[in-house]
């Protein structure tokens, strides 16, 4: 029998121990006067007032007569204090059925000890949920990582960091909302089950709907169904929700994610970079309370304004290629592999290009960067520069050597919008390109019937709290990442 096996068998004799005595281990209701927090307030402003503390308990020292445990809810930690003489012998001896783990209700007055630690003097307690499992040995820091993102709970429970990271993700994105509403933005929700997969060059999961006998997919972007609400007449919109794409998993990567996009007519790339400068910088004020944040030892500053670089001249900078002497993928590829650079030419000119991009200027870009202008088959949805019609006004937004951030100003021309999508489904038979822009007829027929110039935008939750929080992993900042399912032993 190992280990954990016989810790389980003690806990559940200890269990039917506490039915014995007449108690109900797992009550349907518990009464609590404060919150741990507010009670620890109660103290430290002097009061001795009686209180109903109710939490985990995290640790037990037992002296025989007196015992004192730990108990913490979800706002903060206080120790309790029993006492034999106070409680009476078989009320007392109730302590011994209670294990590290499980959860109790505790009433008495507010003390000091002659310590200073803040107490609870327990003049009656209750159990409100037996823990059959043991919380891990050292509970003040799993390190197990797989554990840790795999039993996300325990790591709540074990590391006050995580703890921490998840109370900040919880309050960017309010601070996200306050923002946008702010600037007179609705919020608004769109489908996740689609038709067709567009709005990103991704890879979609698909599902099946039997009532319909249809495949279904989950959305990679609400891009297309946020721009039929600008066509309908709402100028501002905006949607924090999760998107699925059906790729691969890295340290940046997730198969879904959280993005917040927006959109507002009669707005351009420039003023969309405008707000994102704005809107991170608020949130960090709001957050962080400061805009200079520690990211893999290095500082990073988040004041605006922030450097705005053209596509073109950053990978010529960071490469040593200039793209503009190579107008097909064969030529730009072969510049590549002088360079050491293995790449296929199947994915096209626009996939040559990201990969100089990922490769070669983003590790560069620790603080704020905007890289803006791309070429115009790197981006279907996106309106050309009327001085250089070969780009489109577009950015993203790289922090910390991530792209946090993408946008453009929206093409609102039906008829090119149709060309650009018929030769992404072109490329997509041809050259067997899964990512390639969809056509959908119901949104160019949206378009068709007028949608005013519009900037729009996405920005992605989980690498903004990688960047806030410190984190290099998105697995730091997801509650429940994506894993492969255990095997089983």
């Amino acid at each position: 029998m190992s280990r954990e096996e016989e810790l389980l068998r003690q806990r559940l004799r200890k269990l039917q121990r506490l039915r014995e005595k007449g108690f109900d281990p797992y009550p349907p209701r518990a009464f609590r006067s404060h919150p741990i927090s507010e009670a620890r307030k109660l103290a430290e402003e002097g009061s001795g007032d009686e209180v109903a503390v109710a939490g985990r308990i995290i640790a037990a020292r037992n002296m025989g007569k007196v015992t004192f445990l730990d108990l913490r809810d979800g706002t903060g930690k206080i120790q309790l204090y029993f006492r034999r003489d106070i409680l009476g012998e078989e009320r007392y001896s109730l302590l011994e059925d209670l294990d590290i783990g499980d959860f109790i209700s505790a009433r008495g007055p507010l003390f000091r000890t002659k310590t200073g630690e803040i107490s609870v003097e327990v003049r009656s307690f209750e159990p409100l949920s037996k823990a059959l499992r043991p919380l891990p040995e050292k509970w003040h820091g799993l390190t197990d990582v797989e554990k840790r993102y795999r039993q996300r709970y325990l790591d709540l429970i074990a590391n006050e960091r995580t703890r921490r990271t998840f109370l900040i993700r919880s309050k960017v994105i309010s601070a996200i909302r306050r923002f946008m509403e702010s600037r007179g933005f609705i919020e608004v929700e769109t489908p996740i089950l689609q038709q067709i997969p567009a709005g990103a060059l991704a890879r979609p999961f698909s599902t099946y709907f039997h009532a319909l006998d249809q495949t279904l997919y989950l959305r990679i972007a609400p891009e297309l169904h946020l721009k039929r609400l600008i066509v309908g007449g709402f100028d501002k919109v905006f949607e924090i929700g999760r998107v699925f794409r059906n790729e691969g998993i890295s340290s940046v990567h997730n198969p879904e994610f959280t993005m917040m996009e927006s959109y507002e007519a009669y707005a351009d790339y420039n003023d969309v970079m405008r707000m994102v400068e704005d809107m991170i910088s608020y949130v960090a004020d709001e957050v962080l309370g400061a805009r200079r944040v520690e990211f893999e030892g290095k500082i990073i500053d988040l004041s605006p304004p922030w450097p705005r670089i053209p596509l073109i001249e950053a990978i010529k900078r960071w490469s040593g290629i200039d793209i503009r002497e190579h107008e097909d993928a064969s030529s730009l590829a072969e510049a590549m592999r002088r360079r050491g650079i293995e790449v296929e030419e199947r994915g096209g000119r626009a996939k040559l290009i990201d990969h100089l991009l990922s490769k070669f200027v983003a590790p560069n870009l620790l603080n704020p960067t905007f890289i803006i202008d791309y070429p115009v088959e790197m981006s279907p949805l996106a309106k050309r520069k009327p001085e250089d019609p070969s780009l489109v006004e577009r950015f993203e937004l790289f922090i910390g050597g991530m792209e946090v951030a993408n946008a453009y100003t929206e093409l609102n021309d039906p008829i090119e919008q149709r060309e650009r999508l018929v030769e992404q489904e072109k490329m997509r038979a041809a050259l067997g390109i899964e990512e390639a822009e969809r056509l959908d007829e119901d949104f160019l027929c949206a378009l068709e019937h007028g949608m005013p110039p519009t900037g729009g935008l996405g920005v992605g939750i989980d690498r903004l709290v990688m960047i806030l929080t410190g984190h290099t992993s998105i697995r730091e900042v997801i509650l429940f990442p994506f894993f492969r399912p255990k095997e089983r032993e």
